[in-house]
């Protein structure tokens, strides 16, 4: 089979290596983005997009229900209204600047 795209990449100490560009968008692959491996019999590596499962973590799982339950109990005080001075620094410090969360990210990304 002739490869549409090649890129190498180097491996670390840790055993990390970071996806290419060029593969990344091939692959439709974006930050957080998860890819799956698969090796053939002639030791191929084949790599594709992941697909999206939802893995259930029993922590998270228990952690949520209780604040449901908390804020169903208690909503006085579970739910309060932003402070007024917290948002006037957060707006002090960001000022000025210009962020656009869909914007690609420039040059190699270790994941």
């Amino acid at each position: 089979m002739a490869a549409m795209l090649k890129e190498e990449s180097t491996i670390t100490a840790k055993g990390q290596t970071t996806v290419p560009k060029s593969v990344r968008q091939a692959l439709g692959v974006d930050y957080g983005g998860r890819i799956a491996f698969f090796v053939d019999e002639q030791r191929r590596v084949y790599l594709q997009k992941a697909e999206a499962e939802e893995a259930a973590d029993p922590v998270i799982d228990r952690f949520l229900e209780f604040l449901a339950r908390d804020m169903t109990q208690h909503p006085e005080t579970s739910i309060v209204p932003f402070p007024q001075s917290l948002l006037d620094r957060a707006v002090a410090l960001t000022a000025g600047m210009a962020v656009d969360l869909d914007a690609e990210i420039e040059g190699d990304v270790s994941i």
